[in-house]
């Protein structure tokens, strides 16, 4: 048995592993997932920093160092990286999130391209009013484009071209998750600020400003059980409409050190701004009259009533009840995908120790085996593999979301402080109580912060608690 446990080797093409069962179709089924074969280059050691694409005195952030440490990003230029598998996993956990809060909108999704026409955005005055950041290029033609930051102009004009739409088929709500790119003068901190991004745009056409406010409403209750589901301390707060345009505005922030926001918030939770928005030096709430405190943060969602400043200039009209042709009403709603995946790990983590909201961690549960040659090894490995497998198959909506740590060679000690640092929500050890009768696993549930002795039966119980999307 301890040559078998030594590298916890895939069974050969063809094979069969006893209690291995398919998860997904196709090659490969039935696999368990096996650290040592993850595709996470791991440079855990203190202070150790993987690839560090920073310049000498350069400001860095937390989530940049942990991601950066934890095999998650790998730099590929300024303000550019590679998100590897685990950071994948845990986009799309958040995507498929936002989706199901989209849905419940009556949000369809859809897809525009990166390449945004020259014409359009001349149209609406933005492509000189957006300066440098905007990425500019022309085809072999001489036609011009953009790699779009925001999809305004495309999308009024995809709406506009639709000459028959009718008020029956109002409200439209329109979104998509796509990669977005800006021209930042001075990248930073990861992916809380980067050149290249995921982000999911919301674009909504009403008709009439009553109903395009209660949509603004809608999408912003949309954003708060967003936040809300994932745990994270967010804070709403009166903003700026900036280059997008429109007469009302607000961001959602994650209140953090490192943010590049200024906000001003009441203790009582009646007022919250961007100090951007305020006259002069306004220190007390305009509601209450209690001192404003003030703090930084990092904005992860934006929402704007747009009115008919698109709808006007591309002619995106509808059929009103009298059969006349009728300006749409419109609004738009920024999620940044990627930035709140960086941000969650700001807030959340310690300083050498990730932490994800529950939901989205790229896997649940990690699983150590007893040490090579040690005497719990023959009993035990063959344990925890039963464990894996009974749980996969008793809950197999987390089937995917287990991770056994091969690395053998290790202690339990050293692959124990690794699965804290890489941030599963809970990790299995095959201990010195699993040669019990029955066996008992030590269970660490690391956003409680407790440790647990459970039977595998327990186990099972304890997870059947947990969600993924």
């Amino acid at each position: 048995m301890g040559a078998a446990l030594r590298g916890w080797r895939l069974p050969a093409p063809g094979a069969r592993r006893r209690g291995c069962r398919p998860r997904h179709g196709g090659p490969g089924a039935g696999r368990r997932v096996l650290l040592s074969q993850l595709f996470q280059p791991l440079n855990l050691q203190a202070g150790g920093e993987a690839a560090w694409d920073g310049r000498a005195g350069e400001p860095t952030c937390r989530s940049q160092r942990l991601m950066l440490q934890g095999g998650l990003i790998h730099p590929a230029g300024p303000g550019c990286y590679c998100y590897l598998p685990p950071t994948v996993r845990a986009m799309e956990k958040l995507v498929r999130v936002m989706d199901e809060e989209m849905r419940a909108v009556g949000g369809q999704k859809l897809n525009m391209p990166s390449l945004c026409s020259a014409e359009l955005w001349r149209a609406s005055g933005r492509w000189d009013r957006m300066g440098p950041e905007l990425f500019r290029l022309a085809d072999r033609h001489g036609k011009g484009y953009c790699l779009g930051p925001t999809h305004e102009e495309a999308v009024t004009e995809l709406v506009a071209a639709q000459s028959g739409l009718s008020y029956k088929q109002l409200p439209l709500r329109l979104y998509q998750v796509t990669r977005k790119f800006r021209d930042e003068p001075k990248p930073r901190f990861g992916l809380l600020r980067s050149r290249e991004f995921y982000m999911k745009d919301m674009y909504t056409f009403d008709a009439s400003e009553e109903a395009a406010r209660q949509t603004y409403d809608l999408v912003c209750n949309a954003y708060r059980s967003l936040f809300h589901r994932l745990g994270l301390p967010f804070v709403k707060v009166r903003a700026a409409t900036g280059s997008i345009g429109g007469t009302t505005s607000h961001e959602f922030q994650l209140p953090a050190d490192i943010g590049e926001d200024r906000l001003v918030v009441c203790p009582g939770g009646h007022f919250a701004a961007n100090v951007e928005t305020l006259d002069g030096e306004q220190t007390s709430c305009p509601v209450c009259g209690e001192k404003l405190t003030q703090t930084r943060g990092i904005e992860v969602g934006h929402t704007f009533y747009l009115g008919t400043k698109y709808s006007s200039v591309f002619n995106a009209v509808f059929c009103s009840p009298e059969n006349k042709p009728q300006l749409a009403e419109m609004g738009c709603y920024g999620l940044g995908v990627t930035r709140i995946l960086a941000a969650s790990i700001e807030v959340l983590s310690t300083e050498d120790s990730i932490r994800w909201p529950s939901l989205i961690a790229p896997y649940q549960l990690c699983f150590i085996p007893p040490k090579r040659g040690s005497k719990e090894e023959e009993e035990g490995a063959a344990l925890l593999e039963q464990v894996y497998d009974d749980l996969a198959e008793a809950l197999p909506h987390l089937a995917g979301d287990l991770v056994l740590d091969d690395r053998t060679q290790l202690t339990i000690g050293k692959r124990l402080k690794d699965a804290n640092k890489l941030g599963y929500p809970y990790v299995v050890i095959a201990g010195k109580r699993v040669c019990e009768d029955p066996p008992v696993f030590e269970v660490w549930d690391q956003n409680a912060g407790k440790v647990l002795f459970l039977t595998k039966e327990g186990v099972i119980e304890l997870l059947s608690k947990v969600q993924v999307p």
